[in-house]
């Protein structure tokens, strides 16, 4: 029998990724550096979340969310699972080419302005 995390109410169960000790510009980061936002995995869903049409989040989305109200789950031993409320997402991560051929319109439209201009 294994164990497992049913968050209750507005909330959710994210894995945080796992921390870098060096910025992609090569900054070295000190242990306790805080960093207000964090990224992660969700791994559950309340039922309340899930119904809920205004949080349109799925499990193993990439989320990023401030971490003051994350309360940390002390079930594995590297202790990166969190119950976070909704609230506190700030973003999910999604990819689309949706989006980028949405915008190519918008790009050409701001093209013909520019040559209008001149």
């Amino acid at each position: 029998m294994s164990e497992f995390v049913e968050p209750l109410g507005m909330r959710i169960l994210i894995r945080k990724d796992e921390s870098r000790q060096t910025t992609r510009g090569g900054i070295v980061l000190p242990d306790d550096a805080e960093i207000p936002t964090i990224t992660g995995r969700i791994v559950e869903i309340s039922a309340q979340v899930a119904r809920d049409v205004d949080f349109p989040i799925r499990k193993y989305d990439k989320v990023l969310f401030h971490p003051k109200n994350a309360i940390p789950v002390d079930l594995e031993s590297d202790n990166l699972l969190f119950v976070v409320p909704i609230d506190d997402i700030v973003a999910v991560f999604r990819k689309s080419d949706a989006l980028k051929s949405q915008s190519e319109p918008f790009d050409d439209q701001l093209n013909d302005d520019r040559e209008d201009d001149l």
